[in-house]
């Protein structure tokens, strides 16, 4: 499936409307057609007023209640899968402030149990001191003191022990030197102290490992339910299970591969020794 990047602002609209006219071609009743679907009618409604993001088990029930041939079907399921996509640009984050962005994740965090991150280049605000956040920051013009203090904020939610972290961090993540020396060991002893928290798996990838595939990507999934891709001109945000499932699966790779526990800690010590004089 390809898209362009304008159709993620416009295909919830579009599904929303295609649905509605579909409904209405068929001569059948918002009533009659939830009856059909042993759905309510007021979330068919809802549906074909874009207020509510239908799931990809609601199309499929809405499409069999319209008798919808199988290119049809196929058609509908395509453009649901471009909806349950958004794209954030890195250009509007940075003229809406960054800060701004920081909110939202909080709220995805606080309202999210089990996290996956995959860390390819660089570390997690999560993961990250102080310092290493500023540094993070550097090339992008402007005064970042609340996006800073909002990252930190953020931390918080690692003491949570209802909540559950995995954390896979490649050597090039953990090593590439964004700040000094002394500062990156100070860093890799963040990564090593966090990785004891008993609800945090922290699992690290040296070069060398052989893993399955190619990664390309940082990435992060929530719940089983959301996927975030990170790119260098902006973010993906994934809805669609087949999506998020491909995430899944290629985090499972991975960590199948990571070193956990004590030799992590060997690892992680390791490199931290090799910052120091």
């Amino acid at each position: 499936m390809t898209f362009e990047p304008e159709q993620l602002g416009q295909s919830s609209r579009e599904l929303a409307a295609l649905l509605r006219n579909l409904r209405k071609q068929a001569g059948l009743s918002g009533d009659r057609l939830a009856a059909r679907c042993n759905m309510s009618q007021s979330k068919v409604s809802r549906i074909e007023n874009g207020k509510v993001r239908p799931s990809l088990v609601d199309i499929e029930r809405i499409l069999r209640a319209l008798d919808a041939p199988p290119a049809l079907m196929a058609e509908v399921s395509a453009l649901a899968r471009i909806a349950a996509t958004e794209w954030q640009d890195a250009r509007s984050m940075r003229r809406k402030g960054l800060d701004k962005k920081q909110l939202e994740l909080a709220g995805l965090e606080a309202s999210s149990t089990d996290f996956r991150f995959f860390l390819l280049s660089m570390l997690t605000a999560l993961l990250s001191t102080p310092e290493y956040i500023r540094a993070s920051l550097a090339h992008i013009p402007g005064d970042h003191s609340k996006t800073v203090a909002k990252k930190l904020e953020r931390q918080e939610v690692l003491y949570d022990r209802r909540k559950r972290f995995t954390f896979l961090v490649t050597e090039q993540a953990a090593r590439s030197p964004f700040v000094s020396a002394d500062a990156m060991a100070v860093q890799l002893d963040r990564l090593a102290s966090l990785a004891r928290l008993p609800h945090v798996r922290l699992g690290v990838l040296p070069m060398g490992t052989r893993l399955p595939g190619c990664p390309l990507n940082t990435f992060t999934v929530y719940d089983e339910a959301l996927a975030t891709v990170e790119t260098t001109t902006g973010v993906m945000v994934f809805r669609d299970p087949r999506d998020v499932r491909m995430y899944l699966d290629e985090f499972a790779g991975y960590e199948d591969r990571a070193l956990f526990g004590q030799a992590a800690q060997d690892r992680l010590a390791e490199w931290a020794a090799a910052f120091r004089p």
